[in-house]
Formats: structure tokens, C-alpha cells, sequence
């Protein structure tokens, strides 16, 4: 049940069904249903006589004037007025409430599920971290907007694959596989010294370089260098993406694929996957032979001019062409990128969403040009991009190493604040937005933690149906026996504010799909808990308002049912977060 978007779709009924005289039917895609800015004028407001005024050749207010006529006879507007320059805010029955409060019973967890995806199938890529060390905390964010995300469109309905980009056919994996044989020396007695520059010094690679040596012994400093080098890279690729599932897993996030950078350059009897594009790609005139203007201010010591093989993606909206073969013959990172997103098109998927760090920046342009190139309006594609965070230590930035720093890494930072604490404020700012993530205030008891008042919201709505069946023990507060509840007697001001922020929940979940900002559910989810906490604490004051009433069944029951519905969409709300919604705290 979706408030908003019922009305929407009444009153363009509405509006197809008046002689307005004009030679076509009025055009209401533009008319919109939603809330008011400010709730003291009224439950909704649209503006229908505003966008149609010139469609049927009527001043805005005098257009607005005859709609109020008509939705003033609709049973379930109590009032309806006109507003400003021709807008029209409508008051609701109190019966529309109470009907969501029935909705959510009775739909449980599923309501506001699945009201825009209609089983589209959307790829999210995301982490995407090169396999050459453990996450740090700068993966931390994308990692939870983008699993958030992937859990948003799963709820609204899309069939979601979420997905892993493995950089493995870079020059980051033979330094990895440098530095892997190096503690592989290591392990087999000899002294290594300080690590070179260039390699990586992490620690985590000494449980490599011994595993190697367990299985090969010393035979590998005798073989060959390529035929070394390439068993190293997989075995050091495997052990570093065992590290990042191990890594995500602390977060509880689980790729359905992880997709091999190297798999696109695997001749497989027709060509790898990046020469079947380019010659796919050559077909429709999108690549070809060329010189491309050297770069604008200060052009770099290493820039050739020269003929080369380039892709034509200002053709589809990119602002340079772009280099697909590199001077020594081998194909460069825009190739596989080309590669991998045909990869995802012909895999059947619809729409692309990518996130990726700040420093991805310029990404976003290219990315949609590959995508109008490649599907052209057959698919669609976001880029998500996520910005820096920056850690404190009670109010003090904490230092951050590479090499040693003190909470560098993404389990550091979910061993000291937990998984809810991290993935809940990852999400608690927009993600093109910098984040400041203070280990002392994330795991704070206060209403200025959103975390813990959400999940305290939770745990005290749970904590009433427990102290009702120690003191109601002959009420029957099951599911079945809420959803008769007469919600009639809701009447208070503050339980009619929570059933109207209880209606705007799908309203926001297709909101937050369509757009693909999953921070939208942590606001949201903020805002609820703050209504419930708000008027729990009336309740205090004022006794009669209290949850249960052990002279009147009935109210109870109908409050329960209230109580029922809150809990529930704080549940869902933070299920798509990946934050636990505890049925007590400590």
C-alpha cells in the first residue's frame, strides 16, 4: 500500500475523466502526489493545476479552485485547499492511516516490497579492490553503499546480481607475485632484509610466501622466471581474494560473482573476449585507426604521436576518443573495460550500476558512453561515486600508515565500533559526500548515536510486547489477532504522526531504488525512530498514551497493532542496511 502513489493514480483518473475541452486527452505524467514540505499544511499535496493549466487553457488558481471541488466529494479527503499560485494540499481521513497500519500487519515484512523492479535484472558492482592485500577502510564505504544498495533493489523488486571486478591481468599482480616469492625466500630460511621499494611490505603476505614453500619446497627458485612468476600470481591472487571475502564477510557482504579481469584476455579457440569486441565494436565504426591530439596544458615526457586503435566514444557522448592498444602491442585498461561491460550486457542485465571510489572520478563519462556504444538504449547505466572517510578518535583524526597505522584496515574498524555501527553510518551521509567516522561516537548509548537510537527503537518496541504478557497475560497479542484490532481508537496526535511516517515507507523505497541512494533508508529510518521515541516519551507524562492500558483491551490491542507496525518497517529498514534490528539492548 503506497499513499502516495494511490492518490497519484486516483486523481489521474480524475483528471482523464473531465471534459476540460480540449481536442486530445490532457498529458498528467507530469502531476505528482506527495508530502506537503511542511506537514502543517496538510497530509498531500500535488500539482495537478499547475503543470494541466496550460494544456486546457485555465489560470493555475482557477483550474485548482474546480479540482478542490471535486476531491472535496472523495470519502477519504477531509479537506483539500488551494494553495500559492494554484497547488492543492489535502488533509486525509484518519481511516487512511489505520489502513496502513492494517497493511503492515498483514503484509508483515513484505510490505512496500517490490513496487518498482518488476524482476528487471540490475548488475551492482562494487568493491572491486585490486587483489593485492587486505581491505582498508577507504574500501569500507563503497563496500557498504554498494551491498545496500544491491539489498534496496532486491527489496523493490529488481533481480540482483551482485558483483566483484577482479583486477588480476594488471602490473599490480606481477608486483604481487614479486613480493609473494620474496617471502617465499623468506620462508625457506634466507634473509630477506628490508623489502625493496615497490614491492609490498604487508605482513600479510608472509602466510603466502610459507604456503608456497610447504607445497614447493625450493624447486621454485630453480624454474623458470615466467613459468614461476605466473604459478605465484595465482596462488597470491587466490590467497588475497580468500582475504577480502574473509574481509567483506566481517560486514556481512557476499558477492553472487566474481568476475575475472583476466578471463576477457583468455584466447579461447575465437579470440579473447577483447578481441571479439573489437572486432564486433569495428563492425558498427566504434573503433578505428588514428592519432589522437596530445593532452591540453603540459604535455607528459612519455606522450607519442602516433597511429593507434581507438575507440569512437565521443561519438556517444564521451569527450575524447580513447586508446584501446598500447604502444607494445598489449591492450590497455579501457579495452577490458569496453570488454567487461559487453561481458555484463550479453549476460543479460538491463541496468549497470558501478560504484566506485572519488578518485574514479572521471569514470562516469567515459562509462556511459562505453554503455551507449555497446546497448545503446537497450541498457542502462549509474555510477555511484563514493568520497573519502576520514577517522577520529574521540574528536583527534587518527593517523593512517599503509605500512602500520592504527585502524587502516576494514576489520580493524569492525573488531573496535562492530558491523552494524560501521554499515549503518557508512550510509548516514550521501555517498558524494566526505564522512567523518569518530570511533567514540558511533557506539555511544545517546540519541545522538542514529544507530543505537534506531536500533534501541527496535529493541523498545519489542520490550512492550514482552512487558504486555507479563502484565496482560489473557491478551492475545498474535499477528492474527492484531490485524482485527480496531485502529479506529488511534486518535492521538502523536500515533496519527507515526501512521504517516509509517505511509511514506514504500514511498521512499521506490524513491531511493529509482535514484539509487540506499542513504535514503538510513534518514528515513532516523526520522521514524525519532517519531516513536518522541511520542514514547509523551507517554511518560501523560499515562493514558501509554502502549498498555490493562483497563482497556481494546486500545491496546489497537496500540500493539501500531507498536507491530513500527517494529516491522524498522526491521525491513534496517535489513536493507545489513545492521540487526535487536529485540533488546545491553
Amino acid at each position: 500500500m503506497n499513499v502516495y502513489l494511490d492518490f497519484e493514480q486516483e486523481l489521474k483518473k480524475l483528471l482523464q475523466s473531465i471534459d476540460f475541452e480540449t481536442k486530445s486527452d490532457v498529458d498528467c505524467s507530469r502531476v505528482t502526489v506527495e508530502p506537503p514540505r511542511d506537514s502543517a499544511h496538510g497530509d498531500l499535496a500535488t500539482n495537478a493545476a499547475m503543470v494541466l493549466a496550460k494544456q486546457v487553457g485555465r489560470a493555475p488558481r482557477d483550474l485548482a479552485e474546480e479540482l478542490v471541488g471535486h476531491l472535496q466529494q472523495w470519502s477519504q479527503v477531509d479537506t483539500a485547499q488551494v494553495a500559492g499560485p494554484g497547488f492543492i494540499n489535502l488533509r486525509l481521513s484518519p481511516a487512511v492511516w489505520t489502513q496502513v497500519v492494517a497493511a503492515i500487519v498483514g503484509q508483515g515484512s513484505d510490505f512496500g516490497r517490490g513496487g518498482v523492479g518488476g524482476g528487471k535484472p540490475v548488475n551492482v558492482e562494487y568493491v572491486s579492490a585490486n587483489p593485492t592485500g587486505p581491505l582498508h577502510v577507504g574500501h569500507c564505504r563503497g563496500a557498504v553503499v554498494g551491498d545496500a544498495l544491491a539489498n534496496l533493489l532486491d527489496f523493490a523488486g529488481f533481480a540482483v546480481t551482485r558483483e566483484y571486478y577482479l583486477n588480476d591481468a594488471g602490473a599490480q599482480v606481477d608486483v604481487l607475485a614479486g613480493s609473494a616469492f620474496l617471502r617465499y625466500r623468506e620462508a625457506l630460511g634466507e634473509d630477506i632484509g628490508e623489502i625493496p621499494e615497490g614491492l609490498y611490505p604487508g605482513e600479510y603476505l608472509v602466510p603466502v610466501g610459507e604456503m608456497l614453500a610447504q607445497t614447493h619446497g625450493d624447486k621454485l627458485l630453480a624454474m623458470e622466471e615466467r613459468a614461476r612468476l605466473e604459478l605465484i600470481r595465482e596462488a597470491a591472487v587466490g590467497a588475497m581474494v580468500d582475504l577480502i571475502r574473509e574481509d567483506l564477510a566481517l560486514i556481512d557482504i557476499h558477492h553472487n560473482v566474481f568476475f575475472s579481469e583476466r578471463s576477457l584476455h583468455v584466447d579461447e579457440g575465437e579470440g579473447s573476449r577483447v578481441a571479439q569486441m573489437l572486432a564486433s565494436m569495428r563492425e558498427r565504426d566504434f573503433v578505428y585507426e588514428g592519432r589522437l591530439p596530445p593532452p591540453k596544458g603540459e604535455v607528459p615526457e612519455d606522450w607519442e604521436d602516433r597511429e593507434q586503435t581507438l575507440f569512437r566514444s565521443t561519438a556517444a557522448g564521451d569527450d575524447i576518443d580513447r586508446p584501446l592498444i598500447k604502444s607494445d602491442g598489449s591492450y590497455t585498461y579501457f579495452a577490458s573495460d569496453v570488454a567487461y561491460f559487453q561481458s555484463k550486457f550479453e549476460r543479460g542485465f538491463e541496468r549497470m550500476v558501478y560504484v566506485l571510489g572519488a578518485d574514479h572520478g572521471g569514470y562516469a563519462k567515459r562509462l556511459k558512453a562505453v554503455a551507449q556504444a555497446v546497448a545503446g538504449e537497450a541498457a542502462e547505466l549509474d555510477v555511484l561515486f563514493c568520497q573519502l572517510v576520514r577517522l577520529f578518535a574521540a574528536g583527534e583524526p587518527v593517523r593512517m600508515s599503509k605500512r602500520a597505522g592504527t585502524f587502516t584496515t576494514l576489520r580493524a574498524v569492525v573488531e573496535e565500533v562492530g558491523k552494524d555501527a560501521v554499515r549503518f553510518m557508512m550510509l548516514y551521509r550521501k555517498p558524494e559526500a566526505p564522512l567523518d567516522f569518530d570511533f567514540a561516537k558511533v557506539t555511544e548509548q545517546s540519541k545522538d548515536n542514529p544507530v543505537f537510537y534506531v536500533q534501541y527503537a527496535h529493541a523498545r518496541t519489542c520490550s512492550v510486547f514482552r512487558q504486555a504478557g507479563r502484565e496482560m497475560p489473557a491478551l492475545e497479542a498474535g499477528d492474527a489477532n492484531l490485524a482485527k484490532a480496531d485502529l479506529s481508537l488511534l486518535v492521538d496526535a502523536g500515533e496519527m504522526a507515526l501512521m504517516r511516517k509509517l505511509a511514506e515507507f514504500p514511498r521512499m523505497i521506490e524513491q531511493a531504488a529509482r535514484a539509487d541512494e540506499p542513504h535514503r533508508v538510513a534518514f528515513y529510518l532516523a526520522e521514524l525512530a525519532a517519531e516513536f521515541h518522541g511520542h514514547w516519551n509523551r507517554g511518560k507524562e501523560m499515562p493514558e498514551l501509554r502502549f498498555i492500558n490493562d483497563k482497556n483491551a481494546q486500545l491496546t490491542l489497537a496500540r500493539l497493532a501500531l507498536l507491530r507496525a513500527v517494529s516491522t518497517v524498522l526491521a525491513s529498514g534496517l535489513a536493507i542496511i545489513g545492521a540487526n534490528a535487536p529485540q533488546e539492548m545491553r
